[in-house]
């Protein structure tokens, strides 16, 4: 599960989850179309759509009244929608 980081538990991600979308967080050189493939083939589901996004850098603060952004990217996050009588089990207690 190397691509995929870690799946995303926000008040947004979960009222998503009533709508067959999941969120996760990617590595930020991931395209969508490898992402589509890594979740069809490990969690052996249909993928219908995907959007993404890059989340900006940690907030700097800088000498002065300046402040501002650093310029790297920690992360993309990715909210994959799957078709219909498919789902990811990721939060089955065992």
């Amino acid at each position: 599960m190397d691509k995929s980081k870690n799946q995303v538990l926000t008040e947004k991600s979960i009222r998503l989850l009533q709508q067959n979308q999941y969120t996760f967080d990617v590595n930020p050189e991931l395209t969508k179309s490898e992402m589509k493939d890594w979740i069809e083939q490990f969690f052996d589901v249909k993928v219908k759509g995907m959007n993404s996004r890059r989340l900006p850098g940690r907030r700097k603060r800088r000498k002065g009244n300046k402040s501002g952004f650093s310029g790297s990217v920690r992360h993309k996050r990715m909210i994959v929608t799957l078709g219909n009588n498919y789902s990811i089990p990721l939060f089955l207690n065992q």
